[in-house]
């Protein structure tokens, strides 16, 4: 039997608030990684930030902004090096994806194991929410909507034809920096939800499941959304009634909704 006096508790309402906002910022940025076929950029960047968060540990550093600046730096570096070099961009998505667990690992060995906080940071901890918390979340949230209405067109015009875009005059190399720049603040700040290993699932499955009804951008972006903020919500709440990992629930439940939406578009098409 479902308590309905479950949002009355502090914890859970902290854990549902955090984890809309982030479900929709990670939309909004997913969208445009879907698009510019970079899906495993959040993983490179995630794994980059364990790589930080592994040295701030080590170092007796905030772990958080270790992981910043280490998820900032490896963004800037992926999108310098693809726009300078031909290597493709999935090649140099793998090659900091294995140096930041390479690093993570080691440092995590060279401190004695693994400790509770870095669970934490790897597989999420969103009912453990603290009222501080959700001021940085809040404040990444509004910086990443804002930039992009702000350049939501050239957005759109670099991630469906980069070459076209250039020629046409937009800042194409600036956008891309400010662009990786969203997407490693807003996996920082959404380590809590699902944790490093689970959040890239959250960015893309989202949006892949939206571009299944062969909708336009916008409405596309609605479904996205309105995909990640059910699954997010639901994940909570069915993790406190059977006591199960809210960032695993949240996951399955968006992974589910992509085979449901799969199936019945190709039972549709038959």
């Amino acid at each position: 039997m479902f308590e309905v006096d479950i949002f009355s508790y502090g914890f859970v309402q902290r854990a549902l608030i955090s984890g809309l906002i982030i479900a929709i910022t990670c939309s909004i940025i997913g969208i445009f990684l879907v698009l510019k076929r970079q899906s495993l950029f959040g993983d490179a960047i995630s794994h980059m930030a364990f790589g930080g968060i592994a040295i701030g540990m080590y170092l007796n550093f905030y772990p958080i902004w270790t992981a910043m600046g280490f998820s900032i730096v490896a963004a800037l570096a992926i999108a310098k090096i693809r726009q300078s070099t031909k290597l493709p961009s999935d090649s140099m998505i793998a090659v900091m994806l294995s140096l930041g667990l390479g690093i993570g690992v080691t440092l995590v060995s060279l401190s004695d194991g693994f400790s509770i906080d870095m669970f934490g940071f790897l597989f999420g901890s969103i009912l453990l929410v603290s009222p501080e918390d959700i001021y940085p979340i809040i404040i990444v949230a509004i910086i990443v909507v804002s930039i992009t209405i702000v350049y939501y067109k050239k957005f759109i015009y670099i991630a469906f034809n980069e070459d076209q875009a250039k020629i046409s005059g937009i800042e194409v190399e600036k956008l891309n920096y400010i662009f990786t720049i969203l997407v490693a603040i807003t996996i920082i700040v959404s380590m809590k939800l699902v944790g490093i290993l689970l959040i890239s699932s959250l960015i893309v499955i989202p949006n892949i499941t939206a571009l299944l009804f062969n909708r336009g951008f916008k409405k596309t972006l609605l479904i996205s959304l309105s995909l990640s903020t059910f699954s997010v919500f639901a994940g909570v709440v069915l993790s406190y009634y059977y006591n199960l990992a809210p960032s695993g629930l949240i996951v399955l439940l968006s992974a589910s909704g992509f085979i449901i939406a799969f199936l019945l578009k190709n039972s549709i098409l038959k």
